[in-house]
């Protein structure tokens, strides 16, 4: 049998039609061909002149020129029409906070009697950064102690309740240790909650990895944990301006609770949750 050589679209084959052009958005990055020039290169900046988008390319001996966007482009050797970027979506009022938290448009709520006490500066201003949202929505201040010794004066002035609530965050809570025996002394008191982490200095629950250290280092006993943790950084450490610059280097690195280790994010959810607790409103 013979096939019929008029039995089909003769047209559908046509070998001078060109190839259809994939759309593509134009990103840094992208390795372009302009077929018309011969130029290539990698997409190095992207933006409007004049009103209209154009990128520009970079080739491998440093020349860059710059192409409006449109047909004529391979990638690969294949064909493609570069357009604009696509827009970035917008934020949604669903996007997650620094603590892990559904982000929430609205206002803070005014203060509530209950309060959370840390040690310091630095903790204070840790706590702040990261679960300072969710402490603004909930009414909670973050409060210094100024060191675990004052403890016991800062509840007496307070004389906390089961509606008056004070959440205390101490560091290095381990057996053994003052502040350990401290927090004993007045953990059975009603609407008090004694938590802590293990670590001499809050500066060790940030993860070593956020700071781009392997671990922290070990300060002996008897130094000052802030300025010998700075010393074997290679930083200065000398005064306290000194200190203050090494922490706040320290803290811009911290961008939300992934960066902190979990035995501080566990006590510090606890305290939250105690303060928030419908009895203690």
């Amino acid at each position: 049998m013979f096939s019929d050589p008029y039995g089909r679209d003769v047209l559908s084959d046509d070998p001078h039609r060109a190839p259809e052009s994939l759309i593509v958005h134009a990103t840094a990055g992208l390795i372009i061909e302009d077929v018309q020039s011969g130029f290539v290169g990698e997409i190095i900046k992207v933006g409007r002149v004049a009103g209209s988008w154009q990128f520009q390319l970079e080739d491998r001996r440093g020349v860059r020129r710059s192409f409006p966007m449109g047909r004529g482009y391979w990638i690969e050797g294949k064909p493609v029409e570069l357009v604009a970027p696509a827009p970035r979506p917008k934020k949604s009022e669903r996007a997650i906070n620094a603590a892990g938290s559904l982000h929430v448009a609205r206002r803070a709520r005014t203060a509530r009697e209950s309060r959370i006490w840390v040690e310091g500066k630095h903790d204070a201003e840790l706590v702040a950064k990261v679960w300072g949202e969710d402490l603004a929505l909930e009414g909670i201040v973050v409060e210094e102690l100024l060191g675990v010794d004052r403890l016991e004066e800062m509840i007496v002035q307070f004389q906390p309740s089961e509606t008056r609530r004070a959440g205390i965050l101490v560091d290095h809570l381990v057996s053994g240790s003052k502040e350990s025996r401290i927090a004993e002394r007045f953990a059975h008191l009603p609407g008090v909650l004694i938590l802590g982490h293990p670590y001499v200095d809050v500066w060790q629950a940030i993860k070593p990895a956020a700071v781009g250290i392997s671990k922290w280092p070990s300060v002996p006993r008897g130094e000052d944990i802030k300025e010998g943790t700075l010393r074997r950084l290679g930083l200065p450490h000398e005064s306290a301006a000194d200190i203050g610059r090494g922490w706040a280097r320290i803290l811009s690195n911290v961008r939300s609770y992934k960066d902190l280790e979990s035995s501080l994010l566990g006590r510090m959810e606890e305290l939250i949750d105690f303060l928030t607790e419908p009895e203690a409103r």
